[in-house]
């Protein structure tokens, strides 16, 4: 496992790890398996760029996600690019695709590689080093599943045979914050809101926060529909709106971001979202926007699709309007504002949590970062 913080280049890190191995091992099949088309779109191009300076000869880029075919055939030397979903879908179609790839294949790629021991997933994973010179490297900037439950994260650590590289600087005892003191990372600034929805938790509702591992949806539904809540979300987004350019909304729902976005357009602000509904198109024209440089501040809101994968620089201010008990959901979704001057961000940037205090919620990208070291350490 592969562990480093968010913003500093796990796969610019893991592209150069797969280059030497195709110009060591030739030829050569390398999978790179990630979950979202920002992510493997990412990949892909990143390789592309990598290999056009490090590669000794023509290799292929085979690109498998979305609507893409899972064709491998005469593909013996190069990287795939598949989604997870799509080797699900593909060993469905085709139950050997898996162990057709796998004969061919002496390096998989996980990306985010926390979800891996998730069942479909690993079944994924499990058919794809069948080989006995097969390697797996996992990247992660949260190498553990939970916050609370040590049994799941040491399974985690146990499929990696609890070998983990992670970055060390010297004189720092915490690699974030040496990043931050350098510039490559925002110095981030936490507060939270605190918002009275006045939801009453049941016996029921009580137990459900206690043994899972988020927030049940039942309550974030609740929460959602809440009108106090949710004018705290939108002056909340309104006072940021007038130190930052580009600020990014966690939503709480698909319903709950079309809401934010449609009240602050009738304030005049600019405001979009994207979700898992969201067409391609849609997707990618109002990214682009977001990402391109503007005289009037955006605010994009979005729901389970930019918690991982998405590279805004500009991005100074997140404002997070789902409560989560996920330490490794929260990470991620602070961790696309907080680019540094050195990765062309911004030198510090805003978090603001709208937290109902009836519900858990977290704060401290240093300490999160390390968060699971004495699972990796255990035997």
């Amino acid at each position: 496992m592969l562990h480093l913080p968010t913003g500093v280049g796990k796969t610019r890190t893991a592209m150069n790890v797969i280059c030497d191995h195709l110009r060591q091992s030739e030829p050569c099949v390398v999978v790179w398996l990630a979950r979202g088309r920002e992510l493997l779109e990412q990949a892909a191009l990143e390789f592309e760029q990598a290999w056009s300076a490090l590669g000794n000869r023509q290799v292929i880029v085979r690109r498998m996600w979305g609507e893409a075919p899972a064709d491998i055939d005469g593909f013996t030397d190069g990287l795939v690019v598949l989604g997870l979903d799509k080797a699900t879908a593909a060993a469905k179609d085709d139950p050997v695709f898996l162990e057709r790839l796998a004969l061919r294949t002496t390096l998989t790629v996980f990306d985010e590689a926390h979800q891996t021991i998730a069942p479909t997933y690993r079944r994924t994973v499990d058919a794809l080093t069948l080989r006995s010179d097969s390697s797996l490297l996992g990247l992660t900037a949260t190498p553990g599943r939970t916050w609370q439950d040590l049994s799941e994260d040491g399974r985690l650590a146990d499929y990696f045979a609890r070998r983990k590289v992670m970055l060390e600087i010297d004189g720092y005892d915490n690699p974030v914050t040496a990043l931050i003191e350098q510039g490559y990372l925002a110095r981030p600034e936490f507060r939270t809101v605190a918002a009275d929805s006045g939801m009453k938790l049941s016996s029921r509702d009580q137990q459900a926060l206690a043994t899972s591992f988020d927030i049940p949806d039942a309550l974030i539904t609740q929460l959602a529909e809440n009108t106090q809540w949710n004018l705290q979300v939108v002056r909340t987004i309104l006072d940021l709106s007038e130190q930052h350019r580009r600020i990014l909304v966690f939503a709480a729902s698909v319903a709950h971001s079309r809401l934010i976005v449609a009240i602050l357009s009738i304030f005049g602000l600019n405001a979009d979202q994207i979700t898992a509904e969201s067409s391609t198109r849609h997707r990618a024209h109002v990214i682009k926007r977001f990402k391109s440089p503007g005289p009037r501040p955006m605010i994009l809101s979005n729901y389970g699709v930019l918690t991982t994968g998405f590279d805004a620089p500009a991005a100074s201010a997140a404002v997070i309007a789902r409560p989560t008990r996920s330490l490794v959901l929260y990470s991620q979704m602070v961790g696309r504002v907080i680019r540094g001057p050195k990765a062309g961000g911004t030198p510090t940037c805003e978090v603001v949590t709208v937290v109902d205090p009836a519900l858990p919620g977290f704060g401290d990208v240093a300490e999160a970062f390390t968060n699971w070291e004495d699972v990796w350490g255990e035997r």
